[in-house]
């Protein structure tokens, strides 16, 4: 899906498809509770920014939530391709979400800054010689707490998508979810990867997070 001459219709029926697979298994509902929402006030805005936000509906999500908990969030949603960057605004248009054609360093050009940073399942695109410059630049973005949560590689995460993923089809779901599992960091590698400062937790099911509290730091 990520190759330029993919078919346009099968795209964006993965970029559909995505979101009931990260809904069910990606974790950010845990995410947001433990992690996002003790951050967030009914009173103070907030401001959020997700990196590579494919389809968009990672930041509906967590914008959906937080409107529920009558909380104080502006989100903004980035990716650098363009054909998800279309299918993102026109299908979430009305839910207040900011999308963007851009990358983290063309935001840090710009000077802006955000409260948090998340983004899902971009780790293990990047060559293992970008996860350092991609780690600054989220980490230069942001005043508080950044998340990537990605993959975690295994076995068992690999036999129980292939077993599980018949169902998506006419899209890039099932061949793109297996590529990633493969390309995906162990918890041990991703420590042994992470710069200092970055701290790795296991989430259920078979993800890693990458988590960066610049205010514990600072502290």
């Amino acid at each position: 899906m990520d190759l330029p001459g993919c078919d346009p219709v099968r795209l964006d029926r993965t970029y559909a498809q995505f979101a009931l697979v990260n809904r069910a298994v990606a974790g950010w509902r845990g995410i947001y509770l433990r992690q996002l929402r003790p951050r967030l006030s009914q009173r103070t805005p907030a401001t959020l920014l997700d990196i590579g936000c494919g389809g968009g509906d990672v930041p509906v999500m967590l914008a959906r939530w937080a409107a529920l908990d009558g909380l104080r969030l502006g989100i903004t949603a980035i990716d650098p391709d363009p054909r998800a960057s279309r299918f993102a605004a026109e299908r979430h248009a009305a839910t207040g979400v900011t999308f963007r054609q851009a990358t983290a360093a063309e935001l840090a050009s710009e000077g802006l800054s955000f409260d948090l940073v998340v983004s899902n399942h971009v780790l293990h695109h990047l060559a293992e010689d970008d996860l350092p410059a991609f780690l600054t630049e989220s980490a230069g973005l942001c005043r508080g707490l950044v998340i990537h949560n990605d993959l975690r590689r295994s076995p068992a995460a690999y036999r129980l998508f292939f077993a599980s993923s018949w169902p998506f089809t006419g899209s890039y779901i099932r061949q793109d979810g297996l590529t990633s599992i493969r390309r995906s960091y162990t918890t041990a590698e991703l420590r042994a990867a992470a710069p200092p400062g970055w701290a790795v937790l296991r989430h259920a099911p078979f993800r890693n997070l990458l988590i960066l509290d610049k205010g514990r730091a600072h502290a």
